[in-house]
């Protein structure tokens, strides 16, 4: 059931989430998350020049390279455009995640290993649609595995975390 008609109201700021979820040929698997952020309307930045409407104020991306276990074996992260010179210097970081499991507690290690001036924000935040896409993505594809072989469900943790 869609939602009830809103009020009148005027568009301020549009922000555009997509992950995916990709088998690769060696046993892994990358999750890609991708965040755009808009603003309908021109407005003026801090180096006194004008951001123009429509123009991508955040434009980041994050690769997550996961095993079998949710464990990640890699994560890069790039920003195509962001609002503040000093954001793209922490990118590189973002490959302390190597080793982390995704699971119980996992955005606290997260926010320990890149929070503050060590991480972005942004980037930080997409994580957890990246986490359930992991989760639906490797889930989806032991479902497809056991169908194919014959059986019912897909074998036990196989793609979920262990606790």
């Amino acid at each position: 059931m869609p939602l009830s008609p809103p009020a009148p109201r005027e568009d301020s700021h549009t922000r555009r989430v997509e992950c995916r979820g990709y088998r690769r040929r060696d046993g892994l698997w990358d999750i890609e998350g991708h965040l755009v952020d808009t603003k309908p309307y021109a407005f003026p930045v801090e180096d006194g020049g004008l951001h123009r409407a429509g123009d991508p104020i955040h434009d980041m991306w994050i690769r997550l390279t996961l095993d079998d276990d949710m464990v990640i074996r890699g994560c890069e992260a790039a920003m195509d455009a962001n609002p503040y010179p000093v954001c793209s210097a922490i990118t590189p970081n973002f490959a302390k995640l190597a080793g982390v499991r995704i699971g119980k507690g996992w955005i606290a290690e997260v926010n320990r290993r890149i929070g503050g001036v060590d991480g972005c924000t942004h980037l930080r935040e997409l994580l957890r649609p990246m986490a359930t896409t992991a989760y639906q993505t490797m889930y989806g594809a032991r479902l497809k595995e056991a169908r194919d072989a014959g059986r019912e469900r897909p074998r036990p943790n196989k793609g979920r975390p262990r606790h």
